[in-house]
């Protein structure tokens, strides 16, 4: 398993919010529904440090909690940074970063609902002079691309493989084993590196025959979850067990790419009367932390969100400040592995995730105090 180096405590996870705002000190006038600021009282101490943040929908908990944490880390380094989510879908998310870049910021920082949407607007912000960092998910289908920060997707995607086959081992007796499969959104590119990293560990599984996908459903296009919807995964899971499980019969695992649809999965088998098969998950959400360590789901991926956040505000004040040479704490550089299109390789700053079973969550979530509180009320 990789793990995650001991880092020093950061912030507290802040309460989840659900509105849009401006951060950099004070908190007015926003509108939840367009992600729209209003008021940006406090921007005054930032200096010549702005910097536009834009965000997807509020699909999963990690989505939710970088908000606070953006807001926080901004202030304290006494930046102005405005937020915005882009609920209303990727036509509003062209529009939020048309207005960042109108609106004069240096930096921006984009987590995209689909990254080979937003050319034309990248390509605004480069004649700008704006440097463009790409959060958690890759901009594709330009050359307009700073820098790329996220946890090594490929390395999820294994780790989850690896999950999978240990949960595997451990309580589903001989092998082989009937295994079905579920991947991510097809316009997030980050779906197709988790799916490939996975399929790196599980691939010569299925060669050799231990592993079995009972449905024949293998090609990523078969196994996406369209906009990471939990009720399409649960939807085709309990077409799957109509389909290709009969009576008591159920998979042995099952291969989810995070946490929100291996809970739909679990709940598509448990409607159907049948035993919880294994199921991996990512994200550490609160509930699929508790359904881990109560041994309901097997295992899911912990990408702190707090260390991604961070590292992004560092990366986006050296970039605001000329270095042309950033680092980001605890995060490796990958120059080669990451492509926003064919021979356009992105500087990529690279963080370390970590596999969580109920028997190393009490380790791993050491330094996170709200999980450690989940992982204590569940035992």
């Amino acid at each position: 398993m990789n793990t995650l180096k001991k880092m020093a405590s950061l912030t507290a996870v802040m309460a989840m919010a659900l509105t849009m705002t401006a951060c950099g000190g004070g908190r007015s006038g926003t509108d939840t529904e367009s992600g729209t600021s209003g008021d940006q009282s406090g921007a005054a101490a930032a200096g010549d440090v702005s910097v536009g943040i834009a965000m997807p929908q509020k699909t999963s908990q990690n989505w939710v909690e970088a908000e606070d944490m953006f807001k926080e880390n901004c202030a304290e380094a006494k930046i102005d940074c405005t937020i915005q989510f882009a609920n209303g879908g990727v036509a509003e998310q062209q529009n939020q970063i048309s207005a960042m870049i109108e609106n004069g910021v240096k930096v921006l920082i984009i987590g995209a609902i689909d990254g080979s949407q937003l050319g034309t607007q990248l390509a605004q912000a480069k004649a700008a002079g704006i440097t463009i960092i790409a959060y958690d998910r890759l901009l594709t289908n330009t050359k307009d691309i700073d820098y790329y920060i996220a946890y090594d997707n490929f390395g999820v995607g294994q780790l989850q493989g690896q999950a999978l086959m240990e949960g595997l081992e451990a309580k589903a007796g001989a092998s082989p084993w009937d295994v079905e499969l579920f991947a991510g959104s097809p316009d997030d590119s980050n779906s197709l590196k988790f799916f490939d990293g996975a399929m790196d560990v599980l691939q010569p599984k299925i060669d050799d025959g231990t592993l079995v996908v009972k449905s024949g459903q293998k090609d990523f296009t078969q196994v996406a979850t369209q906009g990471w919807l939990p009720k399409n995964a649960q939807d085709r899971m309990s077409a799957l067990l109509t389909s290709t499980y009969q009576g008591d019969e159920v998979p042995d695992g099952v291969l989810s790419p995070n946490d929100t649809l291996g809970r739909a999965i679990i709940t598509a088998v448990e409607q159907a009367g049948k035993p919880i098969p294994v199921v991996t998950g990512q994200d550490s959400e609160d509930e699929s932390v508790t359904w881990v360590v109560q041994g309901k789901q097997y295992a899911t991926i912990f990408k702190d969100t707090r260390p991604l956040v961070a590292g992004a505000v560092q990366l986006a004040i050296q970039a605001a400040e000329g270095n042309t040479s950033p680092t980001v704490d605890n995060a490796k550089l990958d120059d080669s592995q990451y492509e926003s299109m064919e021979g356009n390789p992105v500087k990529s700053f690279l963080l370390t995730p970590q596999i969580v079973t109920a028997e190393n969550a009490a380790e791993v979530y050491k330094d996170d105090t709200h999980r450690m509180e989940l992982v204590n009320a569940a035992k």
